[in-house]
């Protein structure tokens, strides 16, 4: 289930404790001051517990590949997806993962100052230090060779990656990375999945920038098809 994940041991990020966490299809990597793998256990139980019963009575959450309309009462996680994927224009699902590693991570940080979370390429991060993200970027001369500088910040952010060519998530395109880097990681998660779903071939990268600039909330894009790369927001490119 969970494919080639050698990845992870490239952003270890330094003074922190890395560990595991698998709860059914989520398989997040978590680095913080100390190893808090029983308490993000349960949270991850809850998480899904909230998106699991939802989807019991509301089916089309699981399916849509468009936006729903107001859930009516409904748990946060479930209210922040609907929220993300509407301002994208995808389907709801396209926010799980970081949805995940934002509530898992936000509610960890009540036992740590610093958090990395990361769920198959989406991460949620509170980091008292700038932080470089490896590019994973399978069919790319810009994989694990290039990475996203991002500055030292106050508050957490999400940094998320949607791939045509790599992992099992839904896309409809062909890009070898589409990174989104916002404040809210369901909103980077969902903005990546639409991103994404635009490329196809390296001719779509611009027109595929200009509409994520135009969402708002998001701070950051880069994208990558084969050897070309688009860069956009508050972002540095550096080499590793």
């Amino acid at each position: 289930m969970f494919e080639n994940r050698t990845y992870r041991a490239q952003h270890q990020k330094k003074g922190l404790v890395s560990f595991e966490v698998t709860v059914k299809e989520t398989n997040l990597n978590i680095q913080a001051h100390t190893d808090l793998t029983d308490k993000a256990i349960k949270l991850v139980l809850t998480c899904r517990n909230h998106i699991e019963t939802y989807i019991t009575f509301h089916p089309e959450f699981a399916t849509s590949f468009t936006p729903l309309q107001n859930p009516g009462p409904a748990p946060g996680i479930i209210r922040d997806m609907i929220d993300a994927s509407t301002l994208a224009n995808v389907g709801p699902m396209a926010a799980v993962a970081g949805a995940v590693a934002e509530y898992t991570g936000k509610s960890l940080l009540a036992f740590t100052s610093e958090i990395l979370v990361e769920n198959g390429g989406d991460i949620f991060i509170k980091s008292d230090t700038d932080t470089i993200f490896s590019i994973y970027a399978k069919n790319s001369p810009f994989s694990m060779t290039t990475g996203i500088q991002v500055k030292k910040r106050d508050t957490p952010y999400g940094m998320c990656t949607s791939s045509g060519t790599l992992g099992h998530s839904k896309s409809f395109g062909k890009a070898d990375a589409a990174t989104v880097f916002s404040d809210s990681c369901p909103l980077a998660d969902a903005t990546a999945t639409k991103l994404g779903n635009m490329i196809n071939t390296a001719a779509d990268i611009n027109a595929a920038i200009d509409a994520g600039k135009a969402i708002p909330g998001i701070n950051g894009i880069v994208i990558i098809k084969g050897e070309k790369i688009g860069l956009w927001g508050d972002l540095k490119l550096v080499k590793i």
